[in-house]
């Protein structure tokens, strides 16, 4: 393996785990907001972000790469509200799409088909990201202060994701 693409996958893994780090942190807001639907809906997909993170580094090392993790930024721990909360969800997920997009391209410029074969996993996995969040975003809004509208939402999230505990 292309020590440019090692290092490339490497800086992906951190990507990956502070992706947990930040949904497990949304979780504990949500936690605190009583929306326990929603917090294990979040804990679930900080859980599904360290898979990901982990297929990345079993992909390194099959093929002798060397794994070096880095160090993890403090995530936010306060919204405004559960919209705001899943806007900067939904966001993080369109910046990931950008890094594995990248990824991707950098696999296919080196060369490198055993990395772009397995990266195509994750181009198919970031469609499906975004639009989960996108509707969650869209269901917010369409919501607003509707104190019952958002119980409704939270009791679907917490079907969707149980306990995630």
């Amino acid at each position: 393996m292309k020590e440019k693409v090692s290092k490339a996958l490497n800086a992906q893994v951190d990507r990956e785990l502070q992706a947990e780090h930040i949904y497990l942190a949304m979780s504990l807001w949500f936690e605190r907001e009583a929306l326990s639907g929603f917090a294990g809906w979040l804990r679930a997909q900080a859980a599904e972000e360290r898979t990901h993170a982990f297929r990345i580094l079993r992909h390194l090392e099959d093929r002798n790469a060397r794994v070096e993790l880095g160090g993890l930024d403090k995530p936010p721990a306060d919204y405004d509200s559960p919209l705001a909360c899943m806007q900067a969800a939904l966001e993080h997920e369109k910046k990931v799409t950008g890094h594995i997009d990248d990824l991707y391209e950098l696999a296919r410029s080196e060369g490198d088909h055993a990395a772009e074969v397995m990266l195509q996993w994750f181009v198919t996995e970031q469609v499906e990201e975004e639009k989960t969040f996108t509707q969650l975003v869209e269901q917010l809004q369409r919501v607003g202060e509707s104190a019952a509208g958002l119980l409704v939402l939270d009791r679907q999230q917490g079907e969707r994701g149980g306990e995630g505990r």
